[in-house]
């Protein structure tokens, strides 16, 4: 029996574009919340427009399909009065207002936070910037390569002779979007207590930060010291020896946390084993993973797997998405599915990650078309009506 989704009666508007503020409203989707994207006329999402790969379905590019499925549009001009008062009406009925415009823009529109909770006190408002409504950066434009680079996360990654390297993924528009959904379900939950709503706001810049938090730690507690970033595979800049990805002779293999003697024995590297003060692990860790990597190049990945699994050691595989989906591990977790909404076209995605009691609530709803239920919704919520009529 599919259970009924936890926030199934809570209607949410979407007044953002590209990933982190849609992100944050389609996980509200995906956990039954009704979201309707608040969209410019004729243009719409900015991320109908943004295309991956030159991927395009039905019009727009893949990336919307996947972030706004389960979700409606309506067009309003919120620069006329008529769509002005139209976006106040549907305001003072909603019980979330997510928006991710630059700090200021709502309120030039006349939706800022306040006006918006003088319509509708219960109403949780949720305001995602690049770096915070008061910050010098304010006017900065919010973009997730820029904010990465900001933050010092870049300098983590690759090995020290080379430039900083960002995550080749919208790391921080993602990680913004669970903050900010974090946020909206707490001050839900708050109502619930005291029948007002809140100002909830996130930026990607703290969100990044936050995702630094066990590195910035040890930097703040730790004389001040700048990342160290290994010079052979690294794959973390506080981490000792063998923390990395190695080389087999037919492919790579990941080892995490360990002992130093312990793996040079399984492996049968003498020259691994002597290496016994753990404190060289990390002051002498390049020499130390060559060493490693001058006895795992010459066997294969399942050798060695087989020889340090043996021995609870820590370590895996490294696939590829094609291996990966041909396990039985992501079989289990049947996470694609098809949101296309055109009979006939496929445009496949992942899922929700979240279940309740083994059970997810089946396929979503495909991402709608610009401006597709502005009638229905303009019906519904009696949003053409003047006042006092």
């Amino acid at each position: 029996m599919i259970q009924m989704k936890p926030l199934e009666g809570i209607l949410v508007l979407d007044f953002c574009q590209y990933l982190a503020g849609p992100s944050a409203a389609l996980r509200l989707a995906d956990l039954g919340a009704r979201v309707i994207k608040i969209e410019r006329p004729g243009t719409g999402d900015g991320s109908r427009h943004l295309v991956l790969e030159g991927c395009i379905a039905d019009g727009d590019g893949l990336n919307f399909h996947t972030i706004n499925r389960n979700k409606e549009s309506i067009e309003l001009n919120t620069k006329s009065p008529e769509g002005l008062a139209m976006a106040k009406r549907l305001i003072a009925q909603a019980d979330v207002l997510i928006e991710s415009f630059r700090p200021g823009v709502m309120a030039k529109m006349g939706l800022s936070y306040e006006e918006a909770h003088e319509l509708n006190p219960r109403l949780v408002y949720a305001s995602i910037s690049g770096y915070g409504a008061t910050s010098p950066w304010a006017r900065k434009p919010g973009q997730d390569l820029l904010v990465q680079s900001l933050s010092g996360l870049a300098w983590l990654n690759g090995n020290a002779d080379q430039p900083p390297m960002p995550f080749a993924l919208s790391l921080a528009d993602s990680y913004t979007g669970v903050h900010a959904a974090e946020g909206i379900l707490s001050c839900l939950i708050r109502r619930e207590s005291t029948g007002e709503g809140g100002h909830v706001e996130v930026s990607l810049l703290a969100s990044v930060l936050d995702l630094q938090f066990e590195v910035i730690t040890t930097y703040l507690n730790d004389g001040h010291k700048a990342p160290r970033r290994s010079e052979f595979n690294n794959a973390h800049a506080y981490l000792a020896a063998p923390y990395g990805i190695y080389e087999t002779s037919d492919g790579y293999i990941a080892l995490a946390m360990g002992s130093v003697p312990e793996l040079g024995k399984i492996i049968g590297s003498a020259e691994v084993e002597a290496y016994t003060d753990q404190q060289e692990w990390f002051t002498r860790r390049d020499e130390i993973k060559r060493a490693i990597q001058r006895t795992l190049v010459h066997e294969t990945t399942a050798h060695w797997l087989e020889a340090l699994q043996a021995h609870d050691y820590w370590c895996s595989d490294v696939y590829t998405w094609e291996k990966l989906m041909a396990s039985d591990a992501f079989k289990a977790l049947d996470f694609i599915q098809d949101v296309s909404r055109v009979e006939g076209e496929h445009v496949f995605t992942t899922r929700c990650p979240i279940t309740f009691a083994g059970e997810d609530f089946g396929p979503s709803k495909s991402a709608p078309r610009l401006g597709e239920d502005t009638r229905r919704i303009i019906e519904e919520f009696h949003l053409d009506q003047e006042e006092g009529e």
